[in-house]
C-alpha cells in the first residue's frame, strides 16, 4: 500500500568526490542533476532525501570481510587501486557508503510505494572480493540481500541492467545465488573485456540504434521473466547508450533512450512489482548531456508514480 504522496529520490553532497584534475568520470552530473530537480517543476512531485550510509553488516551482506577492511583502512594494491579508478581517500569510502546506502533506502521506499530512486548508484562492476571501474560496493546487490532480510515479501529479485557495459560484479555475484538474477543489455566490444556470465546478457554490437535496441530490450525481459517470477526490480539506468558517449560505442538518442526508461518502468509497475532506480554511467562529452538524460529518467518515474497514486 502506498505511503507516500511524492517519489522519494536520495541524494547527498557527498556522492562528488573531489578527484584529480583532468579525471575523465563526470562527478558533478551529481550536484548538477539535483538542483535540476529541485529547481524546477519537479520539485513538488519528488521528495529529495539524504540516505544513511550503509553499514558494515550490511556491505558484509554481499561482499568479503577481508575486502571491507582494505577498503575501510586503505590499504588496498595499487592494482587494487587502479582497476577502481579512484585514488583512496575518507572521502571515497564515505561516497561509496552513502551511494550504497542510497541504493538501499530506494530500495526500502519502493517496497512502500511502488518506485523510487537513487540520483547515484549503479555500481555494477563491484565483485564480493574487489572493485573496478569506479565501482566500490555493489550497491545494487547490497540492497537485495537487505530488503530480503527485511521484507519476508521480496523473496526474489530481478536486476535489469541497462548500462552500457555488462554489469559483470552482479553477474559474478548472482552466480550461486537462485534468488537473484542479472539481466544485462550491453554493448559487445566494451568493458569489461572479459565479461562474467550473467543470468541473461544481451550483447549489442557497436552502433546499435534506438528500434533494435528497444526490441531487444524487450525480448530479453519477455526471456528473463520466462526463467523467474520477480517480487522486485533493481533498475540500473545508465546514461551511456547514449549516440556519440566517449565510452558507450552505442547510438541510442534521448527520445530512444527515454522510451527505454518508459519500457522498463511501464512494464514493470503495470505488473504492480516495484521498482527501485539507479543511475550508473554517463561520459558525454558535453555534461548537461548527461544530466538531461538522467533527469528525463527521473521524470518518467514520477509521472509513472502520479499515475498510480491516482489509479490511472
Amino acid at each position: 500500500m502506498r505511503t507516500s504522496e511524492k517519489l522519494k529520490l536520495y541524494y547527498c553532497d557527498t556522492f562528488e568526490l573531489p578527484l584529480p584534475e583532468n579525471h575523465r568520470f563526470p562527478m558533478a552530473k551529481y550536484t548538477l542533476l539535483r538542483q535540476r530537480i529541485a529547481s524546477g517543476d519537479l520539485a513538488s512531485h519528488c521528495e529529495l532525501r539524504v540516505p544513511p550510509p550503509a553499514s558494515d553488516d550490511e556491505i558484509l551482506l554481499v561482499h568479503d570481510a577481508d575486502y571491507l577492511d582494505r577498503i575501510k583502512s586503505g590499504q588496498l594494491t595499487s592494482v587494487q587501486l587502479r582497476r577502481i579508478g579512484f585514488p583512496w581517500s575518507p572521502k571515497m569510502v564515505e561516497r561509496s557508503r552513502r551511494s550504497t546506502g542510497a541504493t538501499i533506502s530506494a530500495a526500502l521506499s519502493a517496497v512502500n510505494d511502488g518506485l523510487s530512486a537513487n540520483l547515484a548508484g549503479g555500481t555494477h562492476h563491484a565483485f564480493a572480493g574487489s572493485g573496478q571501474g569506479y565501482c566500490v560496493f555493489n550497491d545494487v546487490c547490497v540492497a537485495a540481500k537487505a530488503i530480503q532480510r527485511q521484507h519476508q515479501s521480496i523473496k526474489k529479485v530481478m536486476v535489469i541492467d541497462c548500462d552500457v557495459h555488462q554489469g559483470n560484479g552482479t553477474s559474478g555475484i548472482a552466480r550461486n545465488d537462485p534468488t537473484l538474477f542479472a539481466f544485462s543489455v550491453h554493448c559487445n566490444e566494451n568493458y569489461p573485456f572479459q565479461k562474467t556470465d550473467g543470468d541473461l546478457d544481451i550483447a549489442l554490437p557497436p552502433g546499435t540504434q534506438d528500434v533494435e535496441y528497444l526490441y531487444q530490450l524487450k525480448t530479453g525481459i519477455d526471456a528473463a521473466l520466462d526463467q523467474m517470477t520477480p517480487d522486485f526490480i533493481f533498475y540500473i539506468a545508465g546514461a551511456d547508450p547514449f549516440v556519440g558517449d566517449r565510452l558507450g560505442k552505442l547510438g541510442l538518442t534521448k527520445p530512444g533512450l527515454r522510451r527505454r526508461d518508459e519500457l522498463v518502468i511501464n512494464y514493470f509497475r503495470d505488473l504492480e512489482i516495484p521498482i527501485a532506480i539507479s543511475m550508473a554511467g554517463g561520459y558525454a562529452p558535453e555534461i548537461e548531456d548527461i544530466v538531461d538524460i538522467h533527469f528525463k529518467t527521473i521524470e518518467i518515474a514520477s509521472e509513472r508514480f502520479s499515475k498510480d497514486r491516482l489509479g490511472l
